[in-house]
């Protein structure tokens, strides 16, 4: 765990002394950042996402266990890298190694009032593969690029949790339920989790999908630019897995979103349908919650 502000004798965080000091220290590991250079590159090609991963042997392994587990059904054994990346495709793979490279972050099981670490990482996972399957029932062509805005839309959690650990503990042990998280985070920090989220995905160089995905997760309504649909995704798988238990923070503090609903043309009944259908798509996808 970083050293917050509180420990370090440092005045009160703002969101420019918080970016500062995340931009001195790398949390997420830098093969992650290096897989996400490969994606946001339009001419990167299969060879250079199989030149990072293989810079990071046990990464490797844990991608190529994942490929030849029964969520893909393979035929044959894959043995490397390059038939994974042929039978999946590259942006599969490569959502496969941001799930194993992230994962890493939530090693250290800590509880902190209804908040633990394991609990983000299943909410995150779930999210991700939540979105896709909206993505994939609403036939958009990027659908891999849904699952990869969900997987990722809560960073700014994880940072508040690395850098401003004192703040987001009294955040999380005193949570007004009347409230959504964003409005208990800006009441105790003036900055919440989408804002920071964005700021460093930016400058991180994760790819606009991305930075809109966490950006406006909470409030598609408030955004009308080309990813739209990826945004309202992951708005409503968001929704979707809190109503199903599987909160980020432990506790229901999300407000529905009729515009992102409406804009994916889906109703009450749909939810109901998706809220079952993705326990299906949970089990068959349970090697990405042990990455």
């Amino acid at each position: 765990m970083s050293t917050t502000f509180a420990s370090a004798g440092r005045a009160a965080p703002t969101l420019e002394r918080v970016l500062r000091r995340i931009d001195g220290i790398s949390t997420l590991p830098q093969v992650a950042l290096r897989i996400m250079q490969v994606a946001n590159d339009p001419e990167s090609e299969a060879g250079d996402l199989k030149a990072v991963l293989e810079s990071d042997a046990a990464l490797s392994a844990r991608v190529l266990r994942c490929v030849n587990s029964s969520a893909y059904a393979v035929r044959t054994r894959i043995t490397n890298l390059q038939q994974a990346i042929a039978y999946l495709g590259l942006k599969q793979v490569r959502n496969l190694a941001m799930t194993a490279s992230v994962s890493t972050l939530f090693k250290n099981d800590e509880q902190i009032g209804p908040y633990c670490r394991p609990n983000l990482w299943r909410h995150l996972v779930s999210v991700g593969l939540c979105a896709r399957l909206i993505a994939l029932r609403r036939k958009l062509r990027n659908f891999e690029d849904a699952f990869l805005a969900g997987l990722l839309h809560d960073v700014g959690i994880i940072l508040e949790d690395q850098h401003v650990h004192a703040e987001f503990a009294k955040i999380v042990r005193s949570l007004d339920a009347h409230k959504t998280l964003a409005e208990n985070e800006r009441a105790v920090l003036g900055f919440d989790h989408t804002v920071l989220g964005e700021k460093v995905a930016q400058s991180w160089g994760f790819p606009e999908t991305v930075r809109i995905a966490i950006r406006y997760h909470h409030a598609s309504a408030a955004y009308d630019g080309a990813h739209i649909d990826i945004v309202r995704c992951v708005e409503v798988a968001n929704l979707v897995c809190t109503l199903k238990g599987i909160s980020s923070v432990g506790a229901d503090v999300l407000r529905p979103s009729a515009p992102a609903l409406q804009g994916l043309s889906l109703g009450r009944d749909d939810v109901a349908v998706l809220a079952e259908d993705l326990d299906r798509e949970l089990a068959q996808n349970a090697g990405l919650f042990s990455l």
